[in-house]
């Protein structure tokens, strides 16, 4: 594979996607965002992502691809998965060398309440791109998955050779189903596949539905933060760094044969060390400087009291593994949430 690649990054004004984004274009490859910039949450965050990476706001039309105005060779397109036309075309114009699938519709309590939309974008969104992939030569297909997948395993911490036939979300069988998909078209086409089952990420400019980001306005404005399962729960916190240089290190490597004869493996992007909600909660009033009202649940449905992933293969294929402390991860997303959030020039005002 040449050291310079052309590569499609879906959801590029996501989380993950923004910070993959800003990776990629300091490594030199040229990329294409690609993000339907729905309203799932406010979409002014994914516009200031879109800023950072070089793309105005008031230049951004529907289905027209936009050049950065940064020194980096780089373009953004607001497009949905859905859309087929649309990505064939931009697919046949392109020729890409790589593509990034972060692209989905995320939440597990969203999708208690609208599961039409995560058909629409978890499945039928995957299947255009996949039928792109197909006919348009791509060298390496990456695609996110989740560590919903693992439903309530109860062997931990979880291993990618585990059975993922009983997921207890919505959102987790759309995943499962994004895996089963891409094996198919893997085994079928011969399209070097990666799956990568993303653990609890978490940093700045992270999404406000996540648990981290919620708690954080929460003790923030003094108002109660819910804890389910009594805050009795287990999360294995990924810094978003951390699985930017996992991607990173996996986008040049050929899928290493797993369980079948097609050239696809899925990998862990966890940081393999659990930790309780209730330590992430008092670790935020440390940074915040600000005592957290708790509103204590019971258990959820969809929810899974432990997540702990076994990231074994991960270091053997990349040399890598995941290690920011969540001390080290929440000081970095408290610092850039107080100057997003202004709060520094809140407290003042309030204090004056």
């Amino acid at each position: 594979m040449k050291s310079k690649l052309h590569i499609l990054v879906t959801g590029s004004a996501g989380f993950i996607g923004h910070h993959l984004m800003l990776a990629l274009q300091q490594s030199g490859h040229s990329t294409v965002g690609l993000d339907s910039l729905n309203s799932y949450y406010d979409p002014a965050l994914k516009y200031r992502r879109l800023e950072l990476q070089g793309f105005c706001q008031e230049s951004i039309k529907p289905n027209q691809l936009l050049t950065s105005t940064s020194a980096f060779n780089s373009s953004f397109v607001q497009l949905d998965l859905v859309n087929a036309e649309a990505l064939q075309h931009l697919f046949a114009s392109q020729r890409f060398d790589v593509v990034i699938n972060l692209a989905a519709q995320a939440g597990v309590r969203h999708s208690l309440e609208h599961p039409e939309q995560y058909v629409s974008s978890n499945l039928v969104g995957f299947a255009n791109l996949l039928e792109c992939v197909r006919r348009h030569t791509i060298q390496h297909f990456l695609f996110a998955s989740s560590s919903s997948v693992y439903g309530l395993n109860k062997e931990i911490p979880f291993q990618t050779d585990q059975q993922t036939d009983a997921p207890v979300s919505f959102y987790a069988a759309t995943k499962k189903a994004n895996e089963a998909m891409a094996h198919s078209y893997a085994h079928l086409y011969g399209i070097p596949t990666t799956g990568l089952r993303f653990f609890t990420v978490y940093g700045p400019w992270g999404r406000p539905d996540m648990a981290y980001y919620s708690f954080a306005k929460a003790i923030a404005a003094g108002t109660p933060i819910q804890l389910f399962n009594h805050g009795d729960m287990l999360r294995d916190f990924t810094y978003v760094s951390d699985v930017v240089e996992s991607i990173l290190r996996l986008l040049k490597s050929a899928p290493q044969i797993a369980t079948s004869s097609a050239p696809y493996k899925l990998y862990n992007i966890g940081n393999n060390k659990p930790v309780q909600l209730l330590e992430m909660v008092n670790t935020l009033e440390r940074l915040l400087d600000q005592r957290a009202i708790l509103d204590l649940k019971p258990m959820q449905p969809g929810d899974v009291k432990v997540t702990f992933a076994n990231v074994d293969e991960l270091i053997k294929a990349t040399g890598y593994s995941p290690n920011t402390s969540l001390q080290q991860g929440l000081a970095a997303f408290v610092t850039w949430f107080k100057a997003y959030h202004q709060l520094e020039e809140q407290i003042l005002q309030i204090a004056s």
